[in-house]
C-alpha cells in the first residue's frame, strides 16, 4: 500500500482537479441543468467508467513502464507541475467563464447519457494528465506492489471525483443561481483553487526523485 502521506498528497492533488471546471464538470452541469438531475447522474455513470478504464490503464503496465524508463520519473514531475500551473492560470486569468455558464443541450436517452459522459471523459485531457504524469510520482516501489498501490491511489481519485461531482450535478440548478447574483463567490473560489493548485505545482516542481 501506498504510504499514509502520499495517500493524503493524491487525495488533494484529486480534489483540486475535480473543484477545477474542466469537461466533465461542464458537461455534467450542463445536462443536470438542462435534464434534470437523473440525466446528471446517469451521465456521471459513464465518467466513472472512464475514471475506471484509466486507473487500469496506468495500474496494469503504464505506470511501471514509465518507472523503468531513466529520467521518466523526472520527466513527467516537470510536466505534472506545468499542468498544474495552466489549470491554476486557467483559474485565475482575466474574464474566466464559469462552468456554471451553460448552453442548452438537447434531451438524450439514458443510454446515450451514458455513453456521453463516458466519452467525455476518455476525451479529458485533465484525466488523462492525472494518471499518466501525476499518479506516478505518488507511488514508491519501496513501499510495495506497483499496481496495488495504483489501483489504490487510483480508488481514491475515483471516490473523490464521483462524490464532489454528484453533488454538484444534484446542486447545479441552485449553485447557478447563487453565483448568477453573487459573482464575488465566484471569484473567490477562482482564486482558492487557483492558488491550491499552483502550490501544488511549486511543490511537485522541487520535491527530490524518490530513492
Amino acid at each position: 500500500m501506498p504510504h499514509l502521506s502520499s495517500l493524503l498528497g493524491f487525495a488533494l492533488v484529486s480534489l483540486g482537479m475535480v473543484l477545477t471546471p474542466g469537461p466533465n464538470m461542464i458537461y455534467l452541469i450542463s445536462r443536470s441543468i438542462t435534464q434534470g438531475h437523473i440525466a446528471g447522474l446517469i451521465s456521471l455513470g459513464g465518467v466513472a467508467l472512464g475514471f475506471v478504464f484509466y486507473m487500469l490503464c496506468a495500474a496494469f503496465g503504464i505506470t511501471a513502464l514509465l518507472f523503468a524508463v531513466p529520467y521518466a520519473y523526472d520527466a513527467l514531475r516537470f510536466a505534472g507541475a506545468a499542468y498544474l500551473l495552466w489549470l491554476a492560470w486557467q483559474a485565475l486569468k482575466p474574464n474566466g467563464r464559469s462552468p456554471f455558464q451553460v448552453h442548452k443541450l438537447k434531451v438524450d436517452g439514458p443510454r446515450k447519457l451514458f455513453a456521453m459522459g463516458f466519452v467525455t471523459n476518455l476525451l479529458n485531457p485533465k484525466i488523462a494528465m492525472l494518471y499518466l504524469a501525476l499518479l506516478p510520482q505518488f507511488i514508491d516501489p519501496v513501499q510495495g506492489s506497483v499496481l496495488t498501490q495504483s489501483l489504490a491511489l487510483g480508488s481514491i481519485q475515483i471516490a473523490i471525483s464521483v462524490s464532489v461531482n454528484a453533488m454538484i450535478a444534484l446542486a447545479a440548478g441552485s449553485i447557478a443561481l447563487f453565483l448568477g447574483t453573487r459573482p464575488t463567490w465566484l471569484l473567490v473560489q477562482r482564486w482558492l483553487m487557483g492558488t491550491v493548485l499552483a502550490g501544488l505545482a511549486m511543490k511537485m516542481a522541487f520535491e527530490a526523485k524518490r530513492a
